[in-house]
């Protein structure tokens, strides 16, 4: 687990926003005076930019606006180091709010930096790309920007950004136990520089992050002395974050037996986050004061911490720890030998935990943290019979010393326990059995939309279905028997699965159905097998952002020297009919003269484009700003018009802002 709190360069930045806030009006009126009577040149760009900097954090709207004109001004004088930092405040804008904005704007100064050989910029941008794939949970490009991000800083002897780097590779590390040792070895590297340049916000968090990977080894004294060197450098100060940082501490003195010790900073910490209402830190800092209860014997405040912590929880959505609470109960009760209560909350904390598994694995962790919680499982299940099997001995030893009745009594509880010991494998065989049939249903699923799957597992067989109007677009990359050529078999698949990935995350997220992929072709449908009378939408959004991906990812391969992959991409709406094909290997697919035209439709595009025919352009003319192209011949049709999406017809409302993760780094 990490440190929930602000990022190191997060308070940076907040700091320099406070700093230009505070100096004297007469530096503010003096840039504006620049930027107002000033020429079109590099004292005014770098005078807007200056700007954008200083309300990066204070009027965000006002440094967006501020960086925009910077990087057309920069841009029309042809000043490529004035389009970096344009690009990075602009990028630093959408950090958190839309993602894939705030990642072009980066690659695009990253590619700027480079070509004018500033290293400084280039290791900021490598900074920051790095987490923004550390918020996806993408550790492994993550850890590549931040490895070049510190190349490079320890190149330039930048302290400053070399303990960012080793700060954020640590977090990478930290996130899995099997390499711990390699985050606290870079967690050590950076402190003594955060030290050395007296950034007290980072020692706050380098320690206790610290604290928190020798508490996860069971070295408890070096955790102690790193959680209150934590608490030390944030002067106790009363803030929600300072819960965290008290908890810990209390866990750290559980693990020693020092219940008292313990109590007394779990009690402070939950008393700090009521004061601030922070539901989440409420619910975490009551759940390890229950866990140090439990530990002392006092099961009745034991479970009083529990039930209290229960709420906040919930509210929070906060899946691990309640995971972690439902196993609190599960040891209570079976303790006190209400095991019907016990058996309840144990199935609650096996519900939990597999809802974590399944985040853990759409954000593709690693299934290290699975096994472990599998094992704290086990661990508990075999301490509860443990537990029964010393009761039942006690209570033989007892029935030896008492009249002839003593036997019959014995044979009683001996039948008893085999009944409840067939009861409990039974229950493990459904679970296993449950899990299974989970496996093979999400397999049906991947391979079949979910109402075919289900009428081919209720009936055996799936009804083909006509549909009246339905979307079909089709792909392919331009010039690929030549890009083929030129690499290797596992290169090339890797390109293709790749893209292919990326875009079955694309039409997902616009409600529509893969078809298939025949060699460099994909091919999907809307409006299919559930009829949806926005699909012709759904299929030209899913267009664009398909080709804006494409583009994004050819900035990277010609930031490498790599040649593009071109994406040719058409769309038709018509009549289809669909259905399951096969016996043996199921493949769900599409037939009708629908899909021969938008297959004509995406040979008769151009790279980098979306091109409709005119039905598709009939249902989405009001969404999108289309222009005509001309005319193809259709087979047993005749000529259909062309038009190329351009784009939105109007700005869309901004979206919906995404929770940023408190203790990426970026600067």
């Amino acid at each position: 687990m990490m440190l929930k709190t602000k990022p190191f360069l997060t308070i940076l930045l907040s700091i320099s926003g406070i700093f230009c806030q505070a100096q004297s009006s007469r530096i503010t009126d003096s840039l504006q005076q620049i930027i107002t009577y000033a020429k079109e040149d590099t004292v005014k760009a770098n005078a807007l930019i200056s700007l954008s900097k200083a309300n990066a954090n204070v009027a965000k709207d006002l440094s967006l606006s501020l960086a925009k004109q910077a990087f057309d001004l920069s841009t029309k004088i042809h000043f490529v180091k004035g389009q970096a930092y344009a690009l990075k405040y602009i990028g630093l804008f959408y950090y958190g709010i839309n993602n894939v904005e705030a990642l072009d704007n980066w690659l695009r100064s990253l590619v700027s930096f480079r070509s004018i050989h500033d290293k400084l910029g280039e290791a900021n941008m490598l900074n920051n790309i790095g987490s923004l794939y550390y918020n996806q949970a993408d550790d492994a490009k993550a850890l590549d920007y931040y490895l070049q991000s510190l190349n490079i800083s320890e190149e330039l002897g930048d302290k400053l950004r070399i303990a960012t780097a080793l700060q954020n590779i640590g977090n990478v590390y930290q996130r899995k136990k099997a390499t711990q040792n390699k985050a606290l070895q870079y967690f050590l590297r950076a402190l003594p520089i955060s030290d050395e340049i007296q950034n007290h916000d980072a020692s706050v968090v380098i320690n206790t992050n610290i604290g928190e990977v020798y508490l996860s080894m069971n070295n408890v004294d070096s955790s102690l002395f790193y959680y209150k060197r934590a608490l030390a450098a944030s002067k106790n100060a009363e803030e929600v974050t300072t819960t965290f940082i008290l908890n810990n501490i209390g866990r750290a003195y559980d693990k020693r037996k020092e219940y008292a010790t313990a109590i007394q900073y779990q009690q402070r910490a939950v008393q700090l986050a009521k004061k601030f209402n922070a539901k989440l830190f409420i619910g975490k800092s009551l759940l390890g004061l229950g866990d140090t209860y439990f530990d002392q014997g006092d099961n009745l405040s034991a479970l009083s911490s529990y039930k209290e912590a229960e709420q906040p929880l919930k509210d929070e959505h906060a899946v691990e720890e309640l995971k972690d609470l439902y196993a609190g109960f599960n040891k209570v009760y079976a303790k006190n030998g209400d095991f019907s209560k016990g058996f309840y909350y144990l199935t609650l904390y096996s519900g939990y935990k597999d809802s974590l598994y399944n985040i853990e694995t759409d954000k593709k962790l690693s299934n290290l943290q699975l096994d472990f919680d599998i094992a704290k499982k086990e661990t508990q299940i075999k301490l509860l019979t443990k537990d029964q099997a010393l009761q039942d001995l006690e209570l033989k030893r007892q029935k030896t010393t008492r009249n002839a009745f003593a036997g019959g009594f014995i044979l009683i509880l001996i039948i008893a326990f085999g009944i409840y010991r067939s009861y409990r494998e039974k229950v493990k065989t459904n679970v296993i059995l449950d899990k299974q049939k989970l496996q093979i249903e999400n397999l049906m699923h991947n391979i079949l939309p979910a109402e075919v799957a289900k009428e081919l597992r209720d009936h055996g067989h799936a009804t083909p279905r006509h549909y009246d109007c339905a979307s079909v677009l089709f792909t392919d990359f331009k010039s690929f028997t030549s890009l083929a050529d030129k690499m290797t078999p596992n290169e090339l698949l890797a390109e293709l699965n790749e893209s292919f990935i990326a875009f079955d995350d694309i039409i997902g997220r616009n409600d529509l159905e893969k078809i298939k992929t025949i060699g460099d072709s994909y091919m999907c449908a809307g409006g299919i097998p559930t009829p949806n009378e926005f699909h012709a939408v759904n299929m030209v959004k899913a267009g664009l952002q398909i080709q804006k991906y494409m583009a994004e990812k050819n900035i990277i391969r010609s930031a490498s020297g790599l040649a593009p992959w071109e994406l040719r991409l058409g769309i038709h709406v018509g009549p289809i009919v669909a259905g399951v094909v096969g016996r043996k290997k199921y493949a769900y697919d599409i037939w009708g003269s629908t899909v021969n035209i938008a297959s004509r439709m995406e040979s008769n595009s151009e790279p980098g484009r979306v091109n409709i025919s005119a039905s598709t352009y009939e249902l989405v003319k009001d969404v999108f700003v289309c222009s005509h192209r001309g005319k193809i011949h259709a087979k047993n049709i005749g000529e259909i018009d062309m038009y190329f999406v351009e784009g939105y017809s109007e700005i869309e409302h901004e979206k919906t802002l995404h929770t940023v993760k408190e203790f990426d780094l970026i600067c």
